[in-house]
């Protein structure tokens, strides 16, 4: 009878989780992929052996020798055990590699190793672990793929619809981080108690800007203001809002392409103002920024746009502060008059 539920464990591997699993890695950058992954796996072993202890264990402070122990130990109170190893790839190296691979390859039946990292290459763990459990990707969504996450567990996690343009719209907010995402759909349920509904309306409402209409609104507002008040804007953004200067600095660059992209249009005569759908200038921004690019030439400009970039190149590779590139950018861009930002 061993030697028969041994045959059937190993023949469980690589291809669905299932409670036959002895190993499981749960390997890749989405952390909520891997969480929910494990809970599938209690679940699955809590239905096939009743209670379950799980332990934890990080790999950061861990021994594999502990780890492993733990594995061949009996349960003090419950059948089966589910010994957690996060961030597994601190502890799964060159020396440790071959002790876990040997206990794939004879794991024990009153435990399930779950194995969880960020990154680790699978080589000869990989195919031991898939003779006796799975190993699993956890590779971050697209947004399409997290679109339709939103769209199918709205109801079953937090018991509200979410219309299509809401989803779009969440995604397009917050990105494709499913753990972020489901934190912002129990807020929202929360928020449409009444009819269980999420809409377009309540996303916009309760659910932050984009990266696009950030920089928009930076951008709209540096180009009406003088240096002192540039300085203060740029800020209270970097100080007050926590907004990135990376961020910042990206939105000055942009406008530095515009700009420059506008004064050349001017100076060989042409119409400008048929350049702002091409230069995505939307809700008023384009005569601010035709009025500052006429206080400029080609030559000046490109001058900004360059020295925009170098600051950007140089901060991110630590040969420059990014809250100082941001200050001495801001003070180069021209000034629209005020007068015709009203308009």
């Amino acid at each position: 009878m061993a030697r028969r539920e041994k045959a059937e464990t190993r023949g469980a591997g690589g291809h669905e989780l299932t409670a036959a699993c002895r190993v499981v890695a749960l390997v890749g950058p989405d952390a909520f992929k891997r969480m929910e992954r494990t809970h599938t796996l209690r679940d699955l072993l809590v239905k096939a052996h009743g209670e379950v202890d799980v332990v934890h264990y990080s790999g950061e402070s861990a021994q594999a020798a502990d780890v492993l122990d733990e594995c061949r130990s009996f349960g003090l109170m419950a059948a089966h055990k589910m010994v957690v190893l996060d961030e597994a790839d601190a502890l799964i190296k060159e020396d440790t590699r071959p002790l876990f691979q040997r206990y794939a390859e004879s794991p024990s039946d009153g435990a399930t190793l779950v194995i969880r990292a960020r990154s680790l290459i699978p080589g000869h763990l990989g195919k031991a672990i898939e003779a006796v459990g799975r190993f699993e990707s956890c590779e971050s969504p697209t947004e399409s793929e997290a679109r339709s996450w939103v769209a199918a567990n709205a109801l079953p996690r937090h018991k509200a619809m979410i219309d299509k343009e809401a989803a779009d719209l969440l995604v397009e907010r917050i990105g494709a981080d499913l753990g972020r995402l489901d934190t912002e759909l129990e807020k929202l349920a929360t928020a449409a108690a009444e009819d269980n509904r999420i809409t377009r309306e309540l996303v916009a409402a309760f659910v932050g800007k984009s990266r696009d209409e950030e920089v928009w609104s930076i951008q709209a507002k540096l180009l009406s203001s003088g240096a002192a008040q540039r300085l203060a804007e740029v800020r209270h953004l970097m100080d007050v809002n926590r907004t990135p200067a990376t961020l910042i600095l990206w939105a000055l660059n942009d406008m530095a392409r515009k700009l420059h992209s506008l004064t050349r249009i001017i100076t060989s005569g042409g119409n400008p103002y048929q350049m702002t759908y091409k230069l995505k200038l939307f809700g008023g921004s384009d005569k601010a920024f035709i009025e500052a690019a006429r206080t400029l030439d080609p030559a000046r400009a490109l001058t900004i746009l360059r020295a925009g970039v170098d600051a950007d190149r140089r901060s991110k590779s630590g040969l420059a502060d990014a809250e100082r590139a941001v200050e001495i950018a801001v003070l180069r861009l021209p000034r629209s008059a005020p007068a015709s930002v009203n308009k």
